[in-house]
């Protein structure tokens, strides 16, 4: 079984609620936790690269994360990020050229901090499973479907993602 190295960078996913100010704030992330109670299996490295909110991320931001996924030993890898700019993210990635990995990004829309209500988990095993199965190139995965990074966008009237025709 190959090893899956996954990238932290923040976003929703990672989100805390404070309830005093009512705002959202980052405090460490869940992964390690999600995936425990997942059950999961795999053989995965975890890596936080940041904890940003996605539409405070840089492009500085995402060329530290296209060195981290050009540098890493693992063919398989699965970014965390923010939802309103992954697909933002997910084209500089293409300018890398990186050609004989497996990259997929996924998020959450609803902190996983806030229980059932979250699709942080239910994204993240979706995540999993098409790292594993799909061929090299770069994705997104969100609501239990993959898209290439080009042909992809976010509803911001359903907040679904979907594809481009």
């Amino acid at each position: 079984m190959e090893t899956i190295q996954i990238f932290i960078t923040g976003g929703t996913f990672d989100k805390e609620y404070n309830y005093i100010t009512g705002k959202l704030f980052f405090e460490n992330t869940h992964l390690d936790h999600m995936l425990l109670r997942g059950r999961c299996t795999l053989d995965v490295k975890l890596r936080t690269l940041m904890m940003v909110d996605s539409l405070e991320m840089t492009d500085d931001d995402r060329a530290f994360i296209l060195e981290e996924c050009k540098s890493a030993s693992d063919s398989k890898i699965l970014i965390t990020h923010g939802t309103d700019t992954m697909v933002k993210t997910a084209h500089y990635l293409s300018k890398g050229k990186i050609k004989e990995k497996t990259i997929v990004i996924t998020g959450a829309m609803i902190p996983y901090a806030f229980g059932t209500s979250s699709d942080g988990f239910f994204n993240l095993g979706s995540a999993l499973a098409f790292v594993q199965v799909l061929p090299p190139g770069i994705y997104i995965c969100m609501n239990g479907k993959y898209f290439e990074y080009d042909r992809v966008r976010k509803n911001y009237e359903t907040g679904y993602f979907e594809e481009l025709n």
